[in-house]
């Protein structure tokens, strides 16, 4: 569709277009994030600057933003997807060169006000880039070799840089969610299954070449496996993190300590309790109860991301909805698995709760992406 049909075609214009924003996914959202000031409120000891505070200041800047980025027609966001993706690929090669190490990787560029990290810009701009290339390639071709190499290409590239930053974590919720879109462009099966296949023989050799000069990941990375697979085998060394964690979700119960009365956060047993580990905090005081509402919360915006895909009569407005519901997903997901020792730690953010402010911005540009392909869907 050309970008002519897309401003005739997509409606509302003007103001009015403020009547078709889904204020309802806003206040979800924001319903997360407050329960995120919650946590980083009590952790911190009832110090409103340290965590809470810059974490309500980034979400509403990133609220306006998301809100710019909503009220634009979705034809503007497809014509932009592959300068997005060539910027976002440049800032990630830039990260090699002269990115910020911190925690033993090389993974963000310092701006100034804010470490920016362009590994979580990628994973929109991924999802914008297949989304586009599968609205332009016609159904006939979307499972022909030639053609299902070049998302495959669009894929592992910038996987490829976030693997060598490291960023396991990251490099798998690219190739996934990157995954999931071909997946709903109707890609065939048969590719998933080889893929599958090549993932298998990949787990293989990872512990078949442990100790070697070809090791396919670090050393750290090797230790988290096997935390994961047996935490109590030391307990107060590599397996401190994910024992903490569990001694914090158990403690809460069913209705938790009470707002401030987590020790396991406020005594500082339980490390990056303000990033990756929030989660427990929350199990720590509002028990099994705030945890399932936190949850449901969760459930509401993935089915709503769904639902508006599958409404949606445009390609590219659909497959975006898609990517951005999967990405959210594995957001989730990959955090909660982590600090339930259900999957290895691989410093994954839990969605509007975690501290940081560019996991925070890119998912308020993704839901201001999504909202733009509500607004302007074809009616």
């Amino acid at each position: 569709m050309s970008f002519l049909e897309y401003r005739v075609k997509f409606a509302p214009t003007g103001f009015g277009k403020v009547l078709y924003v889904n204020w309802g996914l806003y206040l979800v959202i924001t319903a997360c994030a407050a329960i995120g000031w919650l946590m980083l409120y009590s952790i911190s000891g009832g110090d409103m600057d340290q965590w809470a505070g810059p974490q309500m200041k980034r979400f509403a800047a990133g609220l306006v933003l998301s809100l710019m980025i909503c009220l634009t027609p979705i034809w503007f966001w497809r014509s932009m997807s592959v300068a997005a993706y060539c910027a976002t690929f440049v800032l990630l090669l830039i990260v090699q060169f002269f990115g910020v190490v911190g925690m033993g990787a090389q993974r963000w560029i310092d701006i100034g006000f804010m470490r920016l990290q362009p590994s979580e810009l990628m994973k929109v701009a991924l999802v914008m880039i297949l989304a586009t290339y599968y609205d332009w390639l016609p159904d006939r071709r979307v499972s022909r070799p030639l053609w299902v190499l070049v998302p495959v290409a669009l894929i592992l590239a910038p996987a490829a840089l976030v693997f060598l930053e490291p960023n396991l974590g990251t490099t798998l919720m690219l190739v996934v969610a990157g995954a999931g879109v071909m997946f709903a462009a109707g890609v065939s099966l048969w590719y998933f299954a080889a893929v599958a296949g090549v993932f298998g023989a990949g787990v293989a050799g990872i512990f078949l070449l442990r100790g070697t000069p070809w090791q396919l990941i670090h050393d750290y990375q090797y230790k988290r496996i096997d935390t994961f697979l047996d935490p109590s085998a030391d307990p107060l060394g590599a397996g401190y993190n994910i024992t903490q964690a569990k001694i914090a979700l158990g403690s809460g119960g069913w209705t938790g300590k009470g707002f401030m009365q987590g020790t396991q956060s406020r005594l500082n047993f339980l490390p990056e309790k303000h990033t990756d580990f929030i989660f427990t905090t929350l199990g720590e005081e509002f028990g099994f109860v705030g945890a399932i509402s936190l949850l449901t919360l969760y459930a509401v915006i993935l089915v709503f991301l769904f639902w508006a895909a599958l409404q949606n009569k445009d390609r590219f407005s659909s497959l975006l909805l898609i990517g951005i519901a999967m990405n959210f997903f594995l957001y989730l997901a990959v955090n909660l698995a982590m600090v339930m020792g259900l999957a290895p730690v691989v410093g994954v953010p839990l969605p509007f709760l975690s501290y940081g402010g560019s996991a925070t911005l890119v998912l308020l540009i993704a839901f201001g992406l999504a909202q733009s392909a509500i607004v302007h869907r074809l009616r």
